[in-house]
């Protein structure tokens, strides 16, 4: 590929992976950590865990017509599969409830669910060296997805680390 067609593609893509995180950050610190903050650990969780749940959609990138016939398998499988393997510890971490082994279910989800965004992040650009125009159909991912995503996996981490403190504080 051409560097200035290459380059044409990134500063859009880029662009709009920075402008999502902005605004899911947004979303995020004045709406969502206010109300989460207040609730018990699993109360605040839940309804991240429960749109984690749609992580599939990352099996788009494994449909030919979806995305173009450009985008590496190098790329696509292991973000696929990564979103999947997401997803499966979102049930469990959902099916743990408020019970015993809860706090570790939540801890395993995003420890896994987030490192798979951001290996994603690096294996595309970096990693691999997709264009993003081979994305096709499946650009609204990173760029809209998976910013969300991630600003989720910050407030399960904030919520982990705050009934953390509080446990310590209460054991004093």
């Amino acid at each position: 590929m051409e560097p200035a067609r290459n380059l044409a593609t990134l500063i859009p893509f880029a662009g709009s992976i920075a402008l999502g995180l902005l605004a899911w950050g947004a979303v995020s610190l004045n709406y969502v950590w206010p109300r989460m903050r207040e609730l018990p650990l699993h109360a605040a969780v839940r309804p991240i865990l429960h749109l984690h749940l749609f992580r599939y959609i990352g099996l788009s990138l494994l449909v030919p017509g979806v995305v173009g016939q450009g985008l590496q398998r190098a790329f696509a499988a292991p973000a696929a599969y990564g979103d999947l393997i997401a997803l499966g510890l979102a049930w469990v971490a959902l099916m743990a409830g408020a019970g015993r082994h809860a706090r570790l279910a939540v801890w395993a989800f995003s420890l896994w669910g987030s490192a798979d965004l951001l290996f994603a992040f690096y294996q595309g650009p970096i990693g691999v060296g997709i264009n993003p125009a081979s994305l096709g159909a499946a650009w609204f991912i990173p760029t809209l997805a998976v910013p969300l995503l991630l600003w989720t996996h910050v407030l399960v981490f904030a919520s982990l680390l705050r009934t953390a403190d509080a446990r310590t504080v209460r054991a004093r």
